[in-house]
């Protein structure tokens, strides 16, 4: 069995802060690798605000550089919209790897506005991982009302396959302030750098290996 974490976003841009919660991640719940699943749109987040998939994807590519993480954009070719669709999905197509759902705190807070949020806790563990800011708020969560008498201690988090679902594991990590919104503050249009200016041609999915075309 192929131990997998994975991590949902907009990465929009992917950042130093995704980077950091993807290694301790990786180290805390011994997993073989990470998958990061690029959105191609968030139902959550405002449209008007997202940068084509193309430049997203790049930023992740470049952020993840040297760690075992594959960044893909099976969703699209999934066509599935949200995380529980998504991972059902997963599952069957890879029936031989187990996955644990990683989330920042700051998520958490909003983990009730997921759709079957208590179904996506039914399918995989979830680990949520501190964040600045949010985790005395990630601790009064409406979703912890119901997920707390599921927390399974952080001392072993590296035991993730062999609990009974629903799981829940907090683990706390360095922090790092780093955020999207604050970078997509001081450079609204980063996506037109230089550097993201690649063809969707020219990428590959990390997950299935086909182009993005």
């Amino acid at each position: 069995m192929t131990r997998v974490g994975l991590l949902g976003g907009s990465f929009n841009p992917a950042h130093r802060g995704h980077r950091r919660i993807s290694r301790f991640a990786a180290q805390a719940l011994d997993l073989d690798e990470i998958w990061w699943l690029v959105s191609p749109g968030n139902p959550l987040k405002e449209a008007a605000g997202m940068a084509p998939l193309g430049p997203r994807f790049r930023s992740a590519l470049r952020a993840a550089r040297g760690l075992p993480i594959r960044v893909s954009a099976i969703e699209r070719e999934l066509g599935t919209t949200y995380t529980v669709e998504t991972i059902q999905a997963l599952r069957r197509r890879y029936p031989h790897t187990r996955f644990v759902w990683l989330m920042g705190a700051d998520n958490l807070v909003q983990f009730h506005r997921w759709r079957d949020w208590r179904r996506i806790a039914a399918l995989v563990p979830i680990a949520v991982i501190g964040r600045p800011g949010y985790d005395g708020r990630a601790h009064a969560a409406r979703a912890m009302g119901w997920l707390r008498r599921y927390v399974r201690p952080a001392g072993q988090a590296r035991h993730w396959t062999k609990w009974r679902l629903p799981a829940l594991v907090l683990l706390r990590s360095p922090p790092d302030p780093t955020s999207a919104t604050a970078l997509r503050a001081a450079d609204p249009c980063w996506y037109n750098a230089p550097h993201l200016a690649f063809t969707m041609k020219a990428l590959r999915d990390g997950v299935t290996r086909r182009p993005l075309e």
